[in-house]
């Protein structure tokens, strides 16, 4: 299946993009999808164990399932005041 993801912060800036098509098993889990990501663009691999992946505005623990028709978002840790 084909999944989009939107990219944001320093992700954003790492993959030079604001988001990426990825194909993945039609049962992917969260935590495939981020070891594909890692795979696809890999000036994100050192940034991914300290992002979060949200799915449909919620985050995701690593064995959640992925459908092709939700909303995801990787989320990179934030700083700031």
């Amino acid at each position: 299946m084909q999944i989009e993801v939107q990219l944001f912060a320093a992700a954003r800036q790492l993959a030079g993009t604001e988001s990426v098509r990825l194909q993945l098993p039609a049962e992917a889990q969260a935590a495939v999808l981020l070891d594909a990501l890692g795979r696809q663009i890999p000036a994100l691999h050192d940034l991914l164990p300290s992002c979060r992946l949200a799915i449909d505005c919620r985050y995701a623990a690593p064995d959640d399932p992925i459908d092709a028709h939700q909303e995801i978002a990787l989320i990179p840790p934030v700083s700031g005041g």
